[in-house]
């Protein structure tokens, strides 16, 4: 488990250009910013881009971190929140386009479409209740907010392989529910 010493520590040898303590932070951090990114702009692969502009931002400002006594990882988690807000920000800004009679058109879901999106959802919060309610807030902590394991382990006291299976089987569920 990597703390807030060694996050520091990290961020300084990166500040000084060191790009092994880039990789160190990268496996250190890269699960919590990747679910910041995604919970931002709700699409993996965007998400991915974004978090890959994450590093390259902290590489470029890490010698604008000052050790303040505030967490490093609130530093980091505002560097991913931010810039994948201003993503997002641009990204509609250009779904605004003109059509070929040069009038204003909008790129957003037709009603048809957003009635399938909130059927799906329904479906989805259907299946999430038909779990019990610690394996329902499991399964959204690890794959929603990029929660560890082992982390899911001591929030729930059970042991690590508990909690593995836990989530192998809610998936099981969670598919064949969907399946249906």
């Amino acid at each position: 488990m990597t703390d807030r010493k060694d996050i520091e520590e990290m961020v300084g040898k990166i500040a000084l250009g060191d790009r092994n303590a880039l990789a160190a932070l990268y496996d250190a951090t890269s699960g919590k910013l990747f679910s910041v990114c995604l919970r931002v702009l709700k699409n993996r692969s965007e998400a991915e881009d974004a978090l890959q502009d994450v590093y390259l931002r902290i590489w470029n400002k890490a010698d604008r971190f000052a050790v303040t006594g505030h967490s490093p990882m609130t530093w980091l988690i505002t560097v991913a929140r931010n810039l994948s807000i201003d993503r997002l920000r641009a990204k509609r800004a250009s779904h605004v386009a003109l059509d070929s009679a040069g009038e204003l058109v909008e790129n957003r879901p037709g009603p048809e479409a957003t009635s399938i999106a909130a059927s799906e959802s329904r479906r989805i919060s259907a299946c999430f209740d038909e779990l019990p309610p610690d394996r329902a807030d499991a399964v959204r902590a690890a794959y929603l907010d990029g929660a560890t394991y082992q982390a899911l382990a001591d929030r729930f006291d059970v042991p690590l392989n508990t909690m593995r299976t836990w989530l192998r089987r809610s998936l099981i569920s969670l598919k064949e529910c969907l399946s249906r």
